[in-house]
């Protein structure tokens, strides 16, 4: 609701970094906000999240001091309205499957004539203490709109969605990439990462942000940086907690095996 136009500076310029959260308790996406992330990813598509549980994730990374951007399960009407209806900064649309797809999908993000969204802000609009013409003026502008990638299809007709009205960046989904060409499980196989390339290149002469959804791992980091993505999505709770309980149990059964 506050950092929508930020975000999409950020995106552009290459500094945005966004963080991963798939538990329930909005004191994570407080935490990491806090933290130092640009924009908390909440993760309605695999996530145990449901609209009330989305609003209080949104609210606490808006006062963590980040981004909310809600990733939504699909694009049909009824995942998207509700959330934009939030005051989220940004929205992220998986599964579209080309042109098409990602047409309809930016269509339900924008109100008439550019799109087909309905009118009916709740917290978007400051619960009605922003004036209604002012808000109609602004809305659009307020909330960044990610197409992600995340098939091979998608990849094919990636030149024309780069023009569609309302498109403000694309991040690249190296897993579903990878199953959409009968490699599940090998985001890091080389088709995979010709895919991503070509992607990646396209969005560039376009002019469009382009960044990849990853894991907290360095190499990876580096290797993705090399290809060229704009921004990165990187790090998760449940990795955080993965990553450091096991690095404190390993520390200590270290020393428990010296005695």
């Amino acid at each position: 609701m506050r950092y929508g136009n930020e975000l999409r500076e950020a995106l552009k310029s290459g500094r945005a970094i966004g963080g991963h959260v798939f538990l329930g308790d909005p004191a994570i996406s407080e935490a990491l906000a806090i933290y130092g992330y640009d924009f908390i990813w909440i993760d309605a598509e695999h996530g145990a999240f449901d609209r009330p549980l989305i609003l209080s994730h949104v609210i606490a990374a808006n006062a963590g001091g980040a981004a909310a951007v809600v990733r939504v399960p699909s694009w049909s009407m009824e995942a998207v309205k509700p959330v934009l209806e939030m005051g989220i900064d940004g929205i992220i649309i998986p599964q579209t499957k080309g042109y098409e797809d990602a047409k309809a999908a930016l269509a339900e993000c924008l109100y008439p004539p550019r799109g087909v969204r309905g009118f009916g802000p709740r917290r978007a609009i400051r619960y009605n203490d922003l004036d209604t013409g002012e808000y109609i003026r602004n809305a659009e502008d307020e909330i960044v709109r990610i197409i992600q990638i995340e098939h091979h299809k998608a990849v094919e007709e990636i030149d024309r969605t780069l023009t569609l009205d309302g498109l403000d960046a694309l991040v690249l989904g190296p897993n579903d990439l990878a199953s959409s060409i009968g490699l599940i499980g090998e985001a890091l196989h080389p088709k995979v990462l010709d895919l991503s390339q070509h992607a990646i290149a396209q969005a560039k002469k376009a002019g469009v942000p382009i960044g990849v959804s990853i894991g907290p791992n360095q190499e990876a980091i580096d290797m993705w940086r090399g290809l060229g993505v704009d921004y990165f999505s990187c790090g998760d709770d449940i990795s955080f907690l993965h990553q450091g309980a096991k690095a404190t149990i390993e520390a200590i059964q270290k020393g428990q095996r010296r005695e």
